[in-house]
């Protein structure tokens, strides 16, 4: 499976900080209906079995939806459940050694934040780049910021898809117009919503509507 721009548009990425009483199965499914065209796995203290269990049961559900599945960080995850591909950070795994365990029908997408970092990801076959913190964030502890303009530069600099990631919201999206980009990824703006189903279609909209601009 090879990764499509419009596939892009609406990223989400997984978060269990916000199930209550939920399960993240059914999360994810009101996040597919309300309109996510990409959703990537992120675990990070759940056990291998665990992990290994719960990707193979979203990967099918993505599969109902027709929307790729990929698996933060977790290669070996990513190859035993065969998911669409798999999201690496500049200290995961370097996107060459991904590329040769995955395979060349795997997406492969990578962190970015700067051009340099954006452009060696591309000559190393990474199939998109998520680039961020384009916002102040909470998701994530270690998160660098980067500018607008350089985010501008890395969609000028490269030939594959950009995503923007970090503290995006429904309120701050049109920010992004112009930039270059072909979506957002995005975690608390959807799973962090009383009704994640309704978000996602906000979310939907007013990317389609920002990226057009």
């Amino acid at each position: 499976m090879k990764c499509d721009k419009k596939d892009l548009l609406l990223y989400a990425v997984t978060d269990r900080a916000w199930l209550g009483e939920e399960t993240l199965y059914s999360q994810v499914e009101k996040a597919l209906k309300g309109g996510a065209t990409f959703v990537q796995l992120r675990e990070k203290n759940l056990d291998q079995e665990n992990f290994l269990k719960e990707a193979v049961e979203l990967k099918e559900l993505c599969r109902r939806y027709q929307v790729p599945f990929v698996i933060n960080d977790n290669v070996d995850i990513a190859l035993a459940m065969d998911a669409d591909g798999v999201h690496v950070g500049q200290s995961d795994m370097e996107t060459e050694d991904v590329r040769k365990k995955l395979g060349p029908d795997k997406i492969i997408g990578v962190s970015a934040q700067t051009v340099e970092q954006a452009v060696i990801a591309e000559k190393h076959g990474a199939d998109y780049l998520g680039v961020g913190a384009v916002f102040p964030t909470g998701s994530k502890d270690d998160a660098v910021e980067v500018s607008h303009e350089v985010l501008k530069e890395i969609c000028r600099a490269v030939h594959i898809p950009v995503v923007a990631i970090g503290g995006i919201s429904r309120n701050n999206i049109r920010e992004l117009a112009g930039s270059g980009i072909c979506g957002i990824a995005v975690i608390s703006a959807i799973f962090a919503q009383k009704d994640i189903e309704a978000a996602a279609r906000d979310l939907h909209e007013r990317t389609e509507t920002m990226v057009k601009a």
